[in-house]
């Protein structure tokens, strides 16, 4: 019987300024203006910000619409 290890996947991301590959630390997710999601952190060597845009879009929240009622008709007038 195997255990599961309770240990956190810390996301990895690429370091512009280091110009390698790391674990992107206090990451948070975020959704950017276009509905994708990302994430947003630090890197653990220089602190640059580092960003990663995950696969697929977010999905949006339910939308109630209101029923829509006609406006009311005018009947022509004779001239």
């Amino acid at each position: 019987m195997k255990r599961r290890s309770s240990k956190f996947v810390m996301p990895e991301g690429y370091c512009v300024k280091c110009k390698a590959k790391k674990e992107i630390v206090d990451a948070v997710e975020e959704t950017m203006k276009n509905g994708r999601k990302a994430i947003k952190g630090k890197c653990p060597t220089c602190g640059t910000v580092m960003f990663k845009i995950l696969g697929g879009k977010a999905t949006p929240p339910a939308a109630v619409s209101a029923p829509v009622t006609p406006a009311p008709v005018t009947p022509p007038t004779a001239n």
